[in-house]
């Protein structure tokens, strides 16, 4: 579903700069910052590196990028 919404003039000039360095459109910019925002809430204890982290492990898992952990591995 979309929806239009008014938005601060600064933020699409910031979310249009990270837009072309990133190669995502502006709104998906801004959908981007909305989601590790709404994370970033939800998880007070989690810094942004970790929520990258896990981000891009969930990811890996739905690409099937994923081996099963076995002790001594390492």
């Amino acid at each position: 579903m979309s929806m239009s919404v008014n938005l601060n003039d600064q933020l699409v000039k910031s979310a249009r700069y990270y837009s072309k360095a990133l190669s995502r459109s502006v709104a998906k910019q801004i959908e981007h910052w909305a989601k590790i925002g709404q994370i970033a809430e939800e998880n007070p204890d989690l810094n942004y590196s970790m929520i990258k982290g896990i981000l891009l492990g969930m990811q890996d898992i739905a690409n099937g990028d994923v081996e099963e952990y076995k002790p001594g591995m390492l």
